[in-house]
C-alpha cells in the first residue's frame, strides 16, 4: 500500500522534548512500513487544511498513518485531521474524529465516564466555583482540559484547597499555561496504572498492565507523571519514577478489574486501532480512570510499545495490526 504518514509540524529550533518526540514516531513508523512493504511518504501538518487536502489528492494514498497529536501545539484541534480524511474519505488509523473529540476533551470524557458508571476523579471548572457551590476539602490537581503528555504539569500544580475561591483563582492564574483551559480534579492518593489496548481479529487485547513507581520520592513531593518526569532527562523526577511489568500475583484480582474497565472505555468511546487507558488505585484498592488516550506515543521506548513488548510482539506487528484495524 501506499501510505501517507501525517504528523505535527515541529519547529526546527525551540522544539519542546514532547515536540520532538513526534518526529521520533513517524521515523520509526516509517521504518516499520518500509519492513512490512508498504511505500511510505511523510507530511507534516500545519494549520492550513486546504493544504492538507491538496496534498492528499495529489498523492493519492491509500491510507493515512494519523500521528497527529496537535494542530500548530493545539491539542484542541486534534480532531481537525480525522475530520478531513473522512471527508474527503481517505481511510486512516486510529481513532474517529468524534472519539478523538471526546477523550482529548478531559470534562466531556469525565462525563461520558460518569454516565457510564465509571469512577473518574470528582472535577471542577472555574465558572461553576464562581457560584459558591460547596468544595470538598483536599488535594486537587490542575490540569489543561485539551493538552496531553503531561504539558503545564510540574510539582506545583497538586494543591491543598480550603475554599472554592481560592481554587477559583489558581485556575484563572493557570489558564493560559495550561493551553488556555484547565480544570481541576481531586488527587487521588495512591498507586498509578497504565493499561494499553491492541486491535485484534478478537476485539481489543489488554496488553501487560505496567505500574508507575514513584521510587524514593520524599514523603512531601506529590506523586504525579508531570512533565519532568516523561520528558526530563536530567530530572529527580525522570529518574525516580518508574515503569514497571513485575506487579505481584496477589494483585491479580485488581488487574483483571483494570482490565475489564480498560475494555469498557475502549466500548463507550469506540475506539478503534491502539489506546492507553491511565488509572489511580486509591487506598481501598478503588480503582479510577484519569485518563483515555486515544493516540498513545509509539517511540520504541514509550509505555505503549513497551507493553506490547511484554505480549511477545514486535513494533512491526504493532504497526501491522494498528494498519490492518483502520476506519475506511
Amino acid at each position: 500500500m501506499k501510505i501517507a504518514i501525517l504528523h505535527d509540524r515541529i519547529a526546527e529550533t525551540g522544539a519542546y522534548p514532547d515536540q520532538r518526540d513526534v518526529l521520533e514516531q513517524a521515523n520509526a513508523v516509517g521504518h516499520a512500513l518500509e519492513d512490512l512493504g508498504h511505500e511510505s511518504m511523510r507530511f507534516a501538518l500545519t494549520m492550513d487544511m486546504k493544504a492538507l487536502m491538496r496534498e492528499l489528492k495529489r498523492l493519492k494514498p491509500d491510507l493515512v498513518f494519523n500521528l497527529v497529536e496537535s494542530v500548530e501545539g493545539h491539542g484542541r484541534l486534534i480532531h481537525l485531521v480525522p475530520t478531513v480524511l473522512e471527508l474527503l474519505g481517505v481511510p486512516y488509523t486510529g481513532s474517529s474524529a468524534d472519539t478523538l473529540y471526546m477523550t482529548s476533551n478531559k470534562i466531556i470524557a469525565k462525563k461520558v465516564l460518569e454516565g457510564a458508571g465509571i469512577r473518574t476523579p470528582q472535577s471542577f471548572l472555574a465558572n461553576g466555583l464562581d457560584h459558591g457551590n460547596t468544595l470538598p476539602k483536599g488535594p486537587y490537581i490542575i490540569k489543561s482540559i485539551w493538552e496531553h503528555a503531561s504539558i503545564g504539569l510540574d510539582e506545583d500544580s497538586v494543591l491543598r484547597v480550603e475554599d472554592p475561591q481560592q481554587l477559583f483563582s489558581e485556575l484563572g492564574q493557570r489558564t493560559h499555561k495550561l493551553g488556555g483551559a484547565c480544570f481541576a480534579e481531586s488527587y487521588i492518593e495512591g498507586r498509578e496504572f497504565n493499561l494499553s489496548l491492541l486491535a485484534s481479529y478478537e476485539g481489543q487485547e489488554v496488553l501487560p498492565p505496567a505500574e508507575i513507581r514513584f521510587h524514593n520520592y520524599p514523603e512531601d513531593k506529590w506523586r504525579i507523571v508531570d512533565y519532568k518526569a516523561k520528558w526530563d532527562h536530567a530530572s529527580f523526577e525522570y529518574d525516580h519514577t518508574c515503569r514497571s511489568f513485575e506487579i505481584p500475583g496477589s494483585d491479580q484480582p485488581l488487574l483483571l478489574r483494570l482490565g475489564t474497565l480498560a475494555k469498557k472505555c475502549w466500548e463507550l468511546f469506540d475506539v478503534r486501532g491502539y489506546a492507553r487507558v491511565d488509572f489511580r488505585v486509591d487506598k481501598d484498592n478503588q480503582p479510577w480512570v484519569l485518563e483515555i488516550n486515544t493516540n498513545p506515543c509509539l517511540s520504541p521506548d514509550a509505555g505503549f510499545v513497551a507493553a506490547a513488548f511484554q505480549k511477545g510482539l514486535e513494533f512491526n506487528q504493532v504497526i501491522e495490526r494498528i494498519i490492518r484495524h483502520r476506519i475506511h
